[in-house]
């Protein structure tokens, strides 16, 4: 069994959230959407999160991606491990936007 299956997280609620998601039109709309959605810290450490994965798509370093964006080595290496072993979202974002 998938650990993701364990958590029930792709569910009727998640489902909405997502097709609500994919009706916004631009950064504006996303950008108010969010910030009702989740707290500034959710959103900055989401932000980060992705900004790590772009980092280690160019080959940075785990240490060098720590310290540029100060983040802990522990979270560089749980975001290269979704990027690298997840279910493909880094990839296709990153592969879209271009790297």
């Amino acid at each position: 069994m998938q650990k993701d299956a364990v958590y029930g997280w792709e569910n009727d609620n998640t489902k909405e959230l997502f097709q609500a998601i994919l009706k916004l039109k631009n950064v504006k709309e996303c950008e108010d959407f969010f910030r009702d959605l989740a707290t500034l810290r959710e959103i900055d450490e989401m932000a980060e999160r992705f900004r790590i994965a772009k980092m280690l798509d160019k080959g940075m370093s785990y240490l060098e991606i720590a310290d540029k964006v100060d983040a802990s080595t522990t979270t560089v290496t749980r975001v290269a491990h979704w990027l690298h072993h997840g279910r493909g979202g880094y990839r296709l974002v990153l592969d879209r936007a271009g790297r």
